[in-house]
């Protein structure tokens, strides 16, 4: 299969790479599935520390793959699908040891959101975030991950992010705040192993309550009902006109309903 969300262990260190490259590793159900179900394996393994995840080839995730909505009916199918990720993500979030998102390219959409999540974000300087969904596709975004970005971005900047649906690039980022560190891609690999290898030196259980803290203290701002806006989004004409004018390669004509 073409789409896959692949695990791979050594030692302390899980590996966890979304690959689907003719599609700039678009998450698919099927790469969703295997991440939660990947998240279940690290959790339930006691012997590891670090979690690195990242994309295959030049891009880190682009989204969820915009074909899939083509079969969507009503604004319930958005509902169910919006529930569906945020279990996904919720898994990833509430894992006991630190999660690095090693970044290059696009990390827009679904792509974004797992990155907001991540404790630490290494970013290539061609790496690029956003979640342009109002000039694409015409869905939104859960209030969780907004709420995740302004604790990161910030508010303003968030909201400049998504209002314009514009890109930020890999330096905008860092500034912000969203990325820890911006290194050039001869220097990845080497940088990353050192952070890792600091991670690891620490007490696991002290990891492990920094991750809860942080978890409980962002918590609320995500906890808002969201339902009624999801159904608004997903059952409009807009949002068909808008996947069918991305699988066209075509601009879409919004008509605000």
């Amino acid at each position: 299969m073409s789409d896959e969300v692949a695990l791979r262990i050594e030692g302390a260190l899980a590996h966890l790479t979304i690959s689907n490259v003719d599609s700039r590793n678009a998450l698919t159900w099927r790469m969703y599935d295997q991440l939660a179900a990947a998240c279940d394996t690290v959790a339930g393994n006691p012997e590891l520390r670090v979690l690195l995840l990242r994309g295959d080839g030049a891009a880190f995730a682009a989204g969820t793959d915009i074909g899939q909505f083509a079969d969507f009916r009503d604004g319930e199918d958005g509902v169910r699908y919006e529930h569906r990720v945020a279990q996904v993500l919720d898994r990833l979030a509430g894992l006991g040891i630190a999660v690095v998102a090693v970044v290059e390219g696009p990390a827009v959409g679904a792509g974004l959101a797992l990155v907001a999540i991540c404790d630490l974000v290494i970013a290539t300087p061609d790496a690029v975030f956003g979640a342009p969904v109002a000039r694409t596709v015409g869905n939104c975004l859960p209030p969780v991950t907004i709420g995740r970005l302004y604790a990161s971005l910030g508010r303003s900047a968030t909201l400049s992010m998504l209002l314009t649906a514009r890109l930020v690039s890999a330096d905008e980022a860092h500034r912000a705040g969203l990325v820890h560190e911006v290194v050039d891609r001869t220097e990845l690999d080497p940088r990353v192993s050192e952070i890792v290898a600091d991670i690891c030196r620490c007490a696991p259980l002290s990891i492990a309550a920094i991750k809860e803290a942080d978890r409980r203290l962002a918590a609320p701002s995500g906890q808002v009902e969201f339902d009624d806006v999801f159904r608004a989004c997903y059952g409009s004409s807009d949002f068909h006109e808008g996947v069918q004018a991305f699988l066209d390669k075509r601009p879409a004509v919004w008509k605000g309903r």
